[in-house]
């Protein structure tokens, strides 16, 4: 039997009560992790001291040194003694653990660091005469004495892990340790703008915020900039949106300003910054449409709800929260990017045309000239001969592009197309300017009021095939083109029967598919907006795209990865010849539709180039 085989019983022993001391050092094993642990449950209480000014000193990693000090309400002696002991807090109004105010509550942060480290607190009152230290060595409480201390409190931890020595051994370098208490400090510094901050290593200050203004939403957005970055304060959308007692406010960034991680991406939950996989999943849902599956937004959120819809009693180090309705906080956060992005219509950040001035300017403007010495300059009546000897030639005109006809009946180029009427517009009457010159079949050059704007066609035209999908789709269904010759798709036996079992999805999305014999299908039918397209390689990508789907989920459900392989076979290709008049449709189309900014990838569909940039490439400034 189980019970008599000898590893059954080996090392029972009677049950017993722990001692204190190991009780107390048990629950520090929970809240104080590591030096940052400690730093932030230290910060915490200060905030909810009312501190507006809170400097900190990490020497050694945190190792040798903690120091928090505090411009806040202070405390008296009698506090000071009681602050020490297990499960006293002042941060509970009552006995209710969903009625919470404050970012520290569970009344063992102080006790517990103190159980594992040498810990002494310094405070005075306003009110108070005289401040009073307290020393907690190992678990060892002292008696409260005089000292010397303006307002506030100095909190200093020395020695941390030192009565729990294995502790230590899984730390990890000083400058480790020293990188997560920095971001620590600069998530509580995103949640609390109107507090400043400094950091310091005992040599060097790594952090100093000052506190910023009183307006929330400039305040935030310049303590985000100070924190993310100055392309992020640049390139960040405002988020303001409301739902059934929710609110969530904040700035999201552009799609085209993304990192490879999701280190940059931030949820404040009534004050309290968490890392939550809903956020992850939500701003995955918003951005979809708009990024690689590799590549992420970067943001910070703030969400606020009542208490009682959030329970933040679920982690000892209060980094995870657990929301009664998360199918809500989703949704949310999922319809405020949306409207946000949308919001942005054809906007690409600025890094990206910034990215391309330094390009330019790498090798002491020698890139710069020599694009010039081989294009000639913007001049329509100075582009390549290649490109004007086989502009004559054009293909299909741009699908759906409305007054965009195909080549002359004269077959003029399209530098002597440049000089009809379009060429006579304005270009300040357009964000993105007039068409001026078509580069090496792929790239369409504008001129705007004040600059000039560089077009991928390719990219650019895509995000347009895309969008005019998916307003299809939402409008009752896509318009289909039958093919004169069904065209057979030899795709393999698993492919095959893994496009077939979606062929009446693939039907609502324009494509008309039907079996033809082992492991091949038959076309029918496709999209009207995708124009003349390649359907062997069209139906191939889909098979691929379907081999990484999991069979539950509806196509409606993954759109952007569909429509996208879709809009990528219907769209205009680099290396098509363009007249005036299809370029500037595809500029006028663009500026018209939201997130043409991007193409479904992340990928900016145009750079724009400030004159007064421009004018310092050349030593004009």
């Amino acid at each position: 039997m189980i019970g008599d085989t000898p590893t059954a019983i080996t090392g029972a022993a009677a049950i017993r009560l722990l001692p204190e001391n190991l009780i107390n050092r048990i629950a520090a094993g929970e809240v104080v992790e590591r030096p940052a642990s400690a730093l932030k449950e230290l910060v915490e209480n200060s905030l909810d001291a009312g501190a507006r000014q809170i400097d900190m000193v990490l020497r050694d990693g945190g190792r040798t040194l903690i120091a928090v000090s505090d411009d806040g309400r202070g405390m008296t002696a009698e506090e000071m003694s009681l602050a020490v002991e297990r499960h006293a807090t002042s941060k509970l109004s009552d006995d209710s653990l969903t009625d919470i105010h404050t970012l520290g509550f569970r009344g063992e942060a102080l006790p517990s660091i103190g159980a594992v480290a040498r810990l002494s607190i310094t405070s005075r009152t306003a009110a108070g005469e005289t401040a009073w230290a307290l020393r907690v060595d190992g678990g060892r409480k002292g008696a409260a004495r005089p000292a010397a201390l303006g307002r506030g409190t100095r909190v200093e931890v020395r020695d941390l892990f030192f009565a729990t020595p294995a502790r230590l051994k899984f730390l990890k370098t000083a400058r480790t340790e020293l990188s997560h208490a920095q971001d620590i400090v600069n998530r509580l510094a995103m949640a609390h703008p109107e507090v400043g901050f400094s950091l310091s290593d005992g040599t060097r200050t790594l952090i100093k915020l000052p506190p910023v203004g009183d307006d929330p939403w400039t305040g935030r957005l310049e303590r985000l900039g100070a924190i993310m970055g100055r392309d992020f304060a640049t390139n960040a959308l405002p988020i303001d949106a409301r739902r059934e007692g929710l609110r969530l406010t904040g700035y999201a960034g552009l799609p085209t300003l993304n990192r490879g991680n999701a280190q940059h991406q931030f949820l404040v939950v009534n004050g309290r910054p968490v890392r939550d996989k809903l956020l992850f999943g939500a701003v995955r849902g918003a951005y979809r449409d708009f990024l690689a599956h590799d590549r992420y937004p970067l943001l910070s959120l703030f969400l606020d709800l009542p208490p009682e819809m959030v329970d933040v009693n679920v982690h000892p180090a209060k980094t995870e929260v657990r929301f009664r309705d998360a199918g809500l906080v989703r949704g949310l956060i999922v319809s405020a990017l949306k409207h946000a992005l949308a919001e942005a219509g054809h906007r690409a950040a600025t890094s990206v045309s910034e990215t391309a001035l330094g390009a330019f300017q790498a090798e002491g403007g020698g890139v710069f000239g020599n694009t010039f010495s081989r294009a000639g300059s913007f001049s329509p009546n100075t582009q390549s001969r290649e490109l004007s000897e086989r502009a004559a030639i054009f293909h299909a005109p741009l699908p759906n592009l409305d007054g965009a006809p195909s080549a002359r009946a004269d077959g003029a180029s399209p530098n002597e197309a440049m000089e009809g009427g379009a060429a006579e517009a304005y270009p300040g009457a357009y964000p993105l300017g007039v068409a001026r010159a078509q580069l090496h079949e792929t790239y369409v050059v504008a001129q705007t009021k004040d600059g000039i704007v560089i077009v991928d066609q390719h990219a650019a035209h895509e995000r347009l095939v895309y969008e005019r999908m998916k307003q299809a789709l939402a409008s009752g269904g896509i318009k289909r083109q039958g093919l004169l010759i069904p065209e057979v798709v030899e795709l393999g036996v698993d492919d095959a029967a893994r496009v077939l079992a979606r062929a009446g999805e693939l039907d609502e999305l324009g494509l008309g598919v039907e079996p033809f014999g082992d492991g091949a299908v038959v076309v029918r039918e496709t999209p009207a907006l995708l124009g003349a397209v390649d359907v062997q390689k069209l139906v191939r990508d889909l098979a691929d795209d379907l081999a990484e789907t999991d069979d539950a989920l509806a196509l409606k459900d993954r759109l952007g990865d569909v429509c996208a392989t879709m809009a990528c076979h219907g769209s205009v290709r680099a290396g098509r010849g363009l007249n005036a008049q299809e370029m500037n449709a595809l500029l006028r189309e663009m500026e018209a539709t939201p997130h043409s900014g991007q193409c479904n990838h992340g990928r900016p569909t145009y750079v724009e180039l400030k004159l007064a940039d421009i004018e310092k490439l050349f030593g004009r400034r």
